[in-house]
């Protein structure tokens, strides 16, 4: 079984938590739309922080809306040049994950974990995952065509209601089979 989705490349980026935001940009700051994006009311906002390491640092978009706890996504490129040996996680398993500080306009936070590598996944509204014989936490394969072209294995599913359906991969990843997101892709049902 296989069908064809639409592909999202996401780019470093910070979620942050309601007290993380408070101490960040002041107290009840709100973020700024400056994109929509491809999940339902999720959005990359104005705002921007700054990740500080011990070799180095590096601006990251806040994505909106604010989240129950702060998390950081980064691809192995941006790990490795700021000295960070994160995960490859699920969004939202951060325990025991790295940590750093975070800089904003009106304050800092230390991080004592909440920065991963995201682990490539599908989004799926439920009435697409019951079509396909799918449900949340399933694996499947991502083809990639073109001129570099390459299957991406082990791609988590994540259903539900929340979810719109989408595939999404690291900037490392869409770099490595020359795609950018908006490209339509393919899901294998192992």
């Amino acid at each position: 079984m296989q069908f064809p989705i639409v592909l999202g490349v996401s780019a470093r980026h910070a979620h942050l938590c309601r007290e993380h935001m408070d101490i960040l940009f002041g107290k009840d700051s709100e973020l700024h739309v400056k994109k929509k994006l491809g999940q339902p009311g999720q959005f990359a906002s104005e705002e921007q922080i700054t990740l500080v390491t011990e070799k180095s640092e590096m601006k990251l978009r806040i994505l909106g809306p604010l989240h129950p706890e702060t998390q950081i996504e980064l691809s192995l490129t941006d790990a490795r040049k700021i000295g960070l040996e994160p995960p490859v996680r699920i969004s939202g398993d951060i325990q025991g994950s790295a940590g750093g500080k975070i800089i904003g306009p009106k304050g800092e936070v230390e991080l004592e974990e909440g920065i991963i590598i995201a682990a490539r996944h599908v989004h799926l509204y439920p009435e697409t995952a019951e079509k396909y014989g799918l449900k949340n936490g399933d694996i499947v394969d991502l083809v990639m065509e073109g001129e570099r072209a390459l299957i991406l294995h082990n791609t988590l599913v994540r259903e539900g209601v929340k979810h719109a359906d989408e595939a999404h991969i690291d900037t490392d990843e869409a770099n490595a089979c020359h795609l950018d997101s908006g490209v339509m892709v393919t899901v294998v049902k192992k």
